[in-house]
């Protein structure tokens, strides 16, 4: 049981890669897990994988697993004699000839980007560190000016701010590794590099319902598009890196926001993610610029905050999860949290659950309730109730094992796995007991429960029931 509502993402990689860093993870805050495929191999993922599960087993909790694709890698070629210094004024030349370059020119091995490209356009190479200007540009080679100077050395990335690529989101590996993902059963995929909606429509053709799809949000042209892509995506996460790239970064903040209040009004999930504790990669404390960092997308409803290298790689993963713990929950208890996130409610759509989850906030602020239980299939009444973001806590109750393992990621749900109801009576019976059970409602205390009727049915959320804990948790009367 925790303390708070938004969860913590956090990324396994070679300082967390045994069952008992991971349980040490999970004990000190995660909720759910990010695998990225740029640093696994199937065999890799595999093993991770069922690491996971057995923490799952031991703590017996739902817990989410997130795989991150790598997404195309676009990169320059190799230098004959190591790093050029490519010098501010200085010409600069890409093409597709495979030879070794200099501080001349370069093998680019990505017709599409010459496809893309025009004069007065801009490159970036080395995550931003070198910015060159089009000068010429031919379906084979483009003739740029260094504006922005640096060492370029080997297999350097390489960024386009403003053009739109002519190729797929997903590369020939990210489609293997989306196969192997999903034949073991892991419950999100984050999709890198989204520039269109057509890039998310790809990815849910091949998942068939398997997982749900987060689309990264890191380059400018998906700012362009995101309604369309938020349509079709199940969730969003703001990859600052990236974006941070490709976009002035003192826009950075501003998209940040706009692309969290924008998914939450959707009643999708959002994940912020990148650099939230950098430093303590190498370092026991956060500066304290991060720690604001954190509570700023806290305070902005985000459903999850996520660490990356931080606990992947750093020296003090366990550190920097119980860090972001200790920030989260703080920021909840902030006497401004309430106001700052209610300010931010959405109108219910016109349907039935919609309406039903709005009126248990209602009912649940207007009672004092200890809880509102929310019996899910799908997992839509969960995320419909996280939407409101109610100051009181919310059960979600399920059946369906993959259901709990998805809303692990989703703002404020505690999801417990139980069997399915028979009739109203254990559904309103089972919702006092595992509310008192947990430890989220005592006797007396009136829970707002809701579901749907026919019981099972997906998505026909047309119940609210208010209901009394009993002595040993059932329900009265």
């Amino acid at each position: 049981m925790r303390r708070r509502n938004v969860k913590i993402l956090a990324t396994l990689g070679p300082a967390t890669n045994t069952p008992e860093r991971i349980r040490a993870l999970h004990d000190a805050g995660a909720d759910a897990f990010r695998l990225n495929m740029s640093h696994l191999d199937h065999e890799g993922l595999k093993k991770m994988h069922g690491y996971l599960r057995q923490v799952e087993a031991e703590v017996g909790r739902p817990i989410g697993i997130l795989v991150d694709l790598q997404g195309p890698k676009l990169r320059v070629g190799k230098f004959a004699n190591g790093p050029v210094e490519l010098k501010e004024g200085a010409s600069f030349r890409l093409d597709l000839d495979p030879a070794p370059g200099d501080v001349t020119r370069v093998n680019l091995p990505h017709p599409e980007i010459f496809a893309a490209i025009a004069p007065g356009r801009n490159l970036l190479l080395d995550d931003g560190r070198i910015r060159l200007e089009v000068k010429e540009a031919e379906a084979d080679y483009a003739i740029t000016k260094v504006l922005q100077g640096g060492v370029l050395s080997d297999r350097k990335g390489v960024n386009l701010p403003d053009a739109t690529l002519g190729l797929s989101a997903l590369s020939d590996k990210d489609r293997a590794d989306l196969e192997a993902a999903l034949s073991l059963g892991i419950d999100w995929l984050a999709l890198s590099f989204i520039q269109r909606p057509d890039d998310v429509a790809e990815a849910r053709k091949l998942a068939r319902g398997r997982a749900a799809i987060i689309a990264k949000i890191e380059k400018p042209n998906a700012l362009t598009e995101l309604d369309g892509i938020l349509d079709l995506a199940d969730g969003l996460m703001v990859a600052r890196g990236d974006l941070g790239v490709e976009l002035p970064i003192e826009q950075v903040p501003g998209w940040q926001k706009r692309i969290t209040r924008l998914a939450r009004k959707a009643g999708k999930p959002v994940v912020v993610a990148t650099q939230m504790l950098e430093s303590m990669i190498s370092s026991p404390m956060p500066t304290r610029a991060e720690v604001s960092d954190v509570a700023t997308a806290v305070f902005e409803g985000a459903d999850a905050i996520m660490l990356s290298a931080e606990s992947a790689a750093g020296d003090y993963p366990i550190e920097a999860v119980e860090m972001m713990n200790r920030i989260a929950v703080e920021v909840e208890d902030d006497p401004n949290y309430s106001s700052i996130i209610y300010g931010q409610r959405t109108e219910p759509e016109a349907t039935s659950a919609d309406a039903i989850s709005a009126a248990a906030h209602t009912v649940a602020d207007t009672l004092n309730a200890a809880a509102i239980v929310c019996w899910t299939n799908s997992g839509s009444t969960g995320i419909r109730a996280a939407r409101e973001r109610p100051q009181f806590p919310i059960i979600a109750l399920t059946p369906i094992t993959e259901t709990a393992r998805r809303l692990a990621l989703v703002w404020g749900l505690h999801c417990v796995l139980t069997e399915d109801a028979q009739d109203l009576d254990d559904v309103v019976d089972r919702a006092c007991r595992i509310a008192f059970r947990e430890g989220f409602a005592q006797r007396g205390q009136r829970i707002i429960i809701t579901a749907g009727v026919p019981l099972g049915t997906p998505g026909a959320t047309n119940m609210l029931r208010v209901a009394f804990v009993g002595e040993k948790g059932g329900m009265v009367g």
